[in-house]
């Protein structure tokens, strides 16, 4: 059986599905009043309420409030499950050893237990970040400039990490910061950063600030650190072809 669910189970009869759902490595969804608490790192607890508790086949543990996008408390892939009856309730414990830290979800109702055992070997494809306008620069470095020549990417400087060095036709050092939505203060703030850290050759340097638009603040003040502005917007398109993963080189 793929999908099994099960509409308001009592303590044993949950327990009974918790360890059939388990020992299925099964992707297992409940929707219960439960408690919450947290030992390891640091500790937590989160009292009663109703929640949707997400066991992944991958070790995933998930407990989700009716409101945010993140869950209030999880653990990642490769937790070890147990599940317990003590005084009439359930207990859920997803625990690790490195680092030694456990999760558990102290169950008083379970209003739906649903597990499914499905595969999905897909990798998602993402287009319009960052990373697409550094490849896009790459292959078509007139974009920036004639005569531009992207050297490094990702270059490593005191204070983080250079999307894209260069050299123009004049030899000079250009610094490229990336950003694939409206640019703004923080942007402009951060190339400065970059281009402090070549303080020494600065007459030699130029920063350039590469997105689809920018705010009249961002540029004023881009304006004022004597760099420039380049629109660029990154491409959206999906590239099709084969995308090589881990399990690629396992076959």
């Amino acid at each position: 059986m793929k999908i099994k669910v099960k509409q308001n189970p009592e303590a044993p009869e949950l327990i009974h599905f918790l360890e059939e759902a388990l020992s299925k490595r099964a992707f297992i969804i409940l929707v219960s009043c439960c408690r919450i608490e947290y030992r390891g790192r640091a500790t937590s607890k989160l009292g009663l309420g109703d929640r949707t508790i997400v066991i992944k086949s991958d070790g995933s543990f998930l407990v989700h409030q009716d409101r945010n996008l993140e869950p209030v408390n999880w653990q990642p892939p490769n937790c070890k499950f147990k599940a317990i009856i003590n005084n009439g309730k359930v207990y859920i414990t997803g625990f690790r050893r490195n680092p030694h830290e456990s999760l558990e979800v102290e169950i008083n109702k379970t209003y739906l237990a649903s597990y499914h055992v499905g595969t999905d070997s897909k990798t998602l494809q993402l287009a319009g970040y960052e990373e697409d306008m550094r490849e896009l620069i790459f292959r078509e470095p007139h974009l920036i400039e004639k005569g531009f020549r992207p050297t490094s990417r990702e270059y490593a400087v005191t204070n983080g990490f250079i999307d894209v060095l260069g050299k123009d036709r004049n030899g000079n050092l250009v610094i490229i910061e990336l950003k694939s939505r409206r640019a703004g203060i923080n942007a402009v703030k951060q190339l400065k950063r970059y281009f402090d850290d070549f303080m020494d050759d600065k007459k030699f340097v130029r920063g350039i600030l590469v997105a689809p638009s920018i705010n009249e603040d961002a540029l004023a003040l881009l304006e004022k650190y004597q760099m420039e502005f380049k629109e660029l917007e990154p491409p959206k398109e999906i590239n099709h072809e084969e995308i090589l993963t881990l399990d690629f080189f396992k076959k």
